[in-house]
């Protein structure tokens, strides 16, 4: 385990603390977005992995997300746990939903990519900082 993941594991435990004592009330918002508790099954434990993440888009009841991990060259384990089992459960402004997961195809990245760089630069910065494509995630209501 890097530095990096011992960090990210960290910061995501106080976050998720807070987050889930306030019922996302305090910390669920983050560099302008939308904060949610992602839960996902470990796709080698089978047991419950939950993260914080933020949400650049919120379209309906269709939450994106993107596993950029900060420009890592890695692909983020919730992102890994979806590919292998796409039912997942969200918290999000106080209100826990039952999802199921995909990775956006090609043609469906080529839209929404653009609409969450615009919106939210930062995400551009990650994709320069790694030859990965960075996978954009659509979450629908179960």
């Amino acid at each position: 385990m890097t530095l990096k993941d011992t960090l990210f594991r960290a910061g995501t435990t106080v976050h998720r603390g807070i987050f889930a004592a306030s019922n996302g009330k305090v910390a669920g918002r983050g560099m302008g977005m939308p904060m949610l508790a992602l839960t996902t099954t470990g796709r080698t434990t089978g047991k419950p992995r939950e993260t914080m993440l933020s949400t650049p888009l919120v379209i309906g009841d269709t939450v994106i997300l993107v596993a950029s991990f900060g420009g890592d060259d890695r692909e983020p384990s919730w992102c890994r746990n979806i590919r292998a089992n796409p039912a997942v459960q969200i918290v999000l402004e106080g209100k826990k939903r039952a999802m199921t997961a995909r990775v956006a195809d090609a043609s469906e990245r080529a839209e929404l990519w653009p609409k969450i760089t615009s919106a939210h630069a930062n995400y551009a910065g990650y994709q320069r900082k790694t030859d990965r494509e960075i996978p954009v995630v659509i979450l629908d209501p179960a």
